[in-house]
């Protein structure tokens, strides 16, 4: 029995109850496998990459009906119908014998199957035949106690998200409302102002303009958070899209004495891609890159054809690689470079976590490369960053262009 896997995130599972929920099945010295109710498997752990000989690979395209236990999944759900807590099949692969028991979670909508090789299943003697019992009846317990928590802290999880789209809607109008007053005033339209007087104000716009984009930041989390995410995608030119985030934050740039350089590679396709959402995560990166860059830095945003060669499950010698290679670009590479301190190695993979700020004397919530890298990968691309502690960080991101 082989095939190839990759465990993406768990449906429906964030934070700490995803990584509860991967220790608890990954510390099993059996098999197991994950999939939703359609038989897409969606997570395996290390015994059953193991003992299935399954390879990880970018591609998901396991089913678990269709390869492993050779059963429609309908007839499952039909003995599940008709009161069995699970069923066990025996299967026959490569020589080997397994035995599947297979459960259906309800409060998850899973399925979860456990293989164990016939050899590894002796026959109990009657002697330990009650204590193994016990031991699987405290383990049912065990397992229901911790499902009903994980179900409790996605409750809470999802209040909170509620919570935020909620006061983020409520304070979207006024903030709004004030900053036309801003611009009114600094336009001259309400009457002459002094220096000192031009000067408040362009501090309070400032602000302000700082809390329209919290604002927005909250309502793109929460919209990421509760699946809502739907994009829009539409033969769209990329250089237009960048060249309108580079002009709507040269002031900001201006402002602070930071330079701002943008340079895009005049054969750049169109191709589609969500007109808004890939503004989005250019200026989370370009908002990050003004933050920690000093007064007279310099901060590079650029943006040009790229070929991606993407991994797959059995990797071609180099030379046919080559031979096949694509005659032209797969997709467009961006990038945001700034003259700042630079991050240390070991926290290039945490700065994409919500919430977490590596430089807690900087402003903002830790949510602008999480909202990013999410945005990103909405579009099948990736995210990265390339960074010292001194000499400055590197942000970049792949669009592929064969979006459908």
């Amino acid at each position: 029995m082989s095939g190839t896997i990759e465990n993406p995130p768990l449906a429906g599972v964030t934070g700490l109850s995803k990584a509860a929920v991967v220790a608890l099945l990954e510390a099993l010295d059996t098999a197991v496998i994950v999939s939703e109710r359609n038989g897409r498997v969606v997570f395996a752990n290390a015994p059953a990459r193991k003992c299935l000989k399954l390879q990880v690979t970018e591609e998901l395209t396991i089913n678990i009906f269709t390869e492993f236990l050779l059963v429609d999944g309908n007839e499952i759900f039909r003995e599940i119908e008709n009161g069995k807590q699970g069923l066990s099949l025996e299967l026959d692969r490569g020589g080997e014998r397994f035995l599947a028991n297979v459960r259906w979670v309800p409060e998850a909508d899973w399925i979860l199957a456990q293989f164990v090789r016939q050899e590894e299943q002796p026959e109990p003697d009657r002697a330990t035949q009650i204590t193994v019992q016990e031991l699987l009846q405290e383990r049912e317990i065990t397992y229901r106690n911790l499902l009903a928590a994980y179900l409790k802290l996605q409750e809470v999880n999802r209040q909170k998200t509620v919570f935020l789209a909620s006061a983020a809607h409520e304070l979207k109008t006024p903030l709004a409302v004030i900053k036309g007053y801003y611009d009114l005033m600094l336009a001259g339209s309400l009457g002459k102002l002094s220096d000192k007087q031009r000067d408040i104000l362009e501090e309070s716009k400032e602000s302000c303009e700082r809390l329209v984009r919290l604002v927005s930041m909250f309502l793109n989390y929460s919209a990421l958070e509760s699946g809502k995410l739907v994009l829009q995608l539409r033969e769209n030119d990329l250089r237009d899209c960048l060249e309108e985030v580079a002009k709507r934050w040269a002031e900001a740039f201006q402002r602070k004495g930071v330079k701002l350089e943008a340079a895009f590679d005049p054969s750049i396709p169109n191709f589609r891609f969500d007109y808004q959402k890939v503004q989005q995560a250019a200026a989370n990166l370009l908002d990050n890159a003004l933050k920690h860059t000093p007064a007279g830095g310099t901060v590079t945003l650029h943006a040009g054809p790229h070929f991606w060669e993407r991994r797959v499950a059995e990797v071609a010698p180099i030379q046919e690689r080559r031979r096949f290679r694509l005659p032209r670009p797969n997709s467009v590479e961006v990038s945001v470079a700034d003259s700042g301190p630079g991050i240390p190695a070991e926290h290039h993979q945490e700065i994409f976590e919500d919430f977490v700020r590596v430089d807690r004397n900087t402003t903002g919530m830790g949510l602008g490369l999480a909202i990013a890298k999410r945005l990103i990968q909405a579009h099948r691309g990736k995210i990265w960053v390339q960074s010292e502690p001194v000499g400055g960080s590197k942000f970049t991101f792949l669009l592929p262009m064969d979006q459908n």
